[in-house]
């Protein structure tokens, strides 16, 4: 079998995703060698517990349990797998440190408040946040745009409000409306919430080019600065511009819980929706409250 940990989705195996309850099952049933017992520990019917033994071996093809006398014990594929799910608890719960990756505009939001807490911020674009999420090394992940977790169906935590401004050079002609729009040259962030102003513009009927596309906003700003004839779509939460498209693009900051076990990772949580949100108010975002 080959094994890949994956944060938000517990472990791949082969392709196939097993998620906690599995690790769960094989957890208790290698301490009470009995399913219904095991059914009890965990809160649910026998039926159920067998049922997922049996759909995980179906997938696997292989047995991971059998059955000694009355009792159940795990075989050499089932003591493996449980061996691997616990590698992978080990990896997210040896530090009592908050380790933490997201986008850019939302770790920058994390790293300027003050916090009563150790953490460490890993800052990347939200795709490439998602991809080191999955493997499981840190607890926290954010992002600058919900687009990921409403794509995956996963449960997100908002944070804050931002929106996005209009950015353009010193000598750039004047935007007093949207039509004004019509025609101009625009720098893409790749993985940013830009997706919003694009899809204004497309249902504003204005056409715009795409001239060049950046990994940072930073880079964009510097760009567009620079620049006579080019135009972004950078957070207001950053960056100083034209509100043109305020309440078209705006968004909710946001974090998601990826390790569930770290006792640290909820109070920081509830310290970032409750005594945080003023803290969050000073950096130039609209909190929740």
């Amino acid at each position: 079998m080959k094994f890949e940990s994956k944060g938000l989705i517990s472990l791949e195996i082969n392709g196939e995703i097993y998620d906690y309850k599995l690790y769960q099952s094989l957890e208790s049933l290698s301490k009470t060698k009995s399913q219904r017992k095991s059914a009890r520990e965990l809160g649910i019917s026998h039926t159920v517990f067998n049922r997922r033994l049996l759909k995980a071996e179906d997938k696997l093809g292989v047995k991971i349990t059998e059955k000694i006398g009355n009792g159940t014990l795990l075989t050499a594929e089932g003591l493996e797998l449980l061996e691997e799910f616990r590698k992978y608890e080990i990896q997210i719960e040896k530090t009592s440190n908050i380790n933490i990756v997201g986008g850019h505009i939302s770790t920058g939001l994390l790293e300027s408040i003050p916090t009563p807490f150790n953490i460490n911020i890993y800052s990347s674009s939200d795709e490439d946040a998602f991809e080191l999420a999955k493997r499981g090394a840190v607890d926290i992940l954010t992002l600058d745009d919900p687009l990921i977790a409403y794509e995956r169906d996963i449960n997100f935590i908002p944070i804050a409000y931002d929106y996005l401004v209009l950015i353009s050079g010193p000598q750039s002609k004047k935007i007093d409306s949207i039509s004004d729009l019509e025609g101009l040259d625009f720098v893409n962030v790749a993985g940013s919430a830009q997706r919003l102003a694009w899809n204004s513009l497309k249902h504003y009927d204005i056409e715009y080019n795409i001239e060049a596309e950046v990994n940072s906003q930073f880079d964009a700003f510097k760009m567009v600065r620079n620049s006579e004839n080019l135009y972004t779509f950078l957070n207001a939460s950053y960056f100083k511009g034209n509100e043109l498209l305020k309440y078209d693009t705006q968004h909710v900051i946001s974090v998601v819980k990826v390790n569930d076990d770290k006792k640290e990772v909820d109070e920081f949580i509830r310290f970032l929706i409750n005594d945080g949100q003023e803290l969050i108010r000073n950096q130039g975002f609209t909190p929740m409250g």
